[in-house]
């Protein structure tokens, strides 16, 4: 047995994993990420990657949902509590296995680009870019360190489970590669703690 344990760890169970989200966020908060944020309206076709046990669908209007995350305990969670209120797919969205490429309204990738390293991140916005339809967007969001950071807000961050943490240029960089169209900004305000996040806007043209 190992002599000590990672708390960070703990979060691959959904129920903790669950557990925190809500001690750091609030209803009111997450209403309105999805609805100023997201800009997720109801009849929309939505791919979450990285959905976890997809805590954000319960503030989501009728959309066609279709959420995938590699770790399996949060899709049973996930399927658990909303039933067929979405699909929920075990594993990683790639190219072989998308869902009815060109058709998405929104591609949202909540807290996922921290834990990818370049590669990967930029295998995610192409995919993103080719599940899109025409007018459709990709948003992401992601904790981020920047120049004159709350200090608990930088502490919080640099121990978090996602090894690739970027800075706001890096992060609006690996999106410019795929998208034309790249809105970048940076939000204090979206958890009960101190914290610093990147959200990037980008169009599929």
């Amino acid at each position: 047995m190992p002599s000590s344990l990672d708390p960070r760890q703990l979060l691959g169970f959904a129920p903790l994993y669950r557990l925190w989200s809500r001690l750091i966020s609030s209803d009111s908060r997450s209403r309105r990420f999805v609805a100023e944020d997201l800009g997720i309206t109801e009849g929309m076709k939505v791919l979450d990657i990285g959905c976890g046990p997809a805590d954000m669908l319960h503030h989501y209007p009728p959309v066609e949902y279709h959420g995938f995350d590699a770790e399996p305990r949060y899709i049973e969670e996930a399927r658990r509590r909303h039933g067929n209120r979405g699909t929920f797919h075990a594993g990683l969205v790639e190219e072989h296995n998308l869902p009815d490429p060109g058709s998405y309204d929104r591609v949202t990738a909540i807290g996922v680009l921290h834990h990818l390293d370049d590669a990967q991140a930029q295998a995610l916005f192409s995919l993103a870019k080719r599940a899109l339809k025409p007018g459709g967007r990709l948003i992401t969001i992601d904790g981020v360190f920047i120049d004159g950071q709350n200090p608990v807000a930088r502490w919080l961050i640099s121990r978090d489970r996602g090894e690739h943490v970027r800075s706001r240029d890096a992060y609006e960089r690996l999106a410019g590669r795929s998208f034309t169209d790249v809105q970048v900004t940076i939000r204090t305000d979206l958890l009960r703690i101190p914290y610093t996040h990147c959200l990037l806007d980008c169009g599929a043209g």
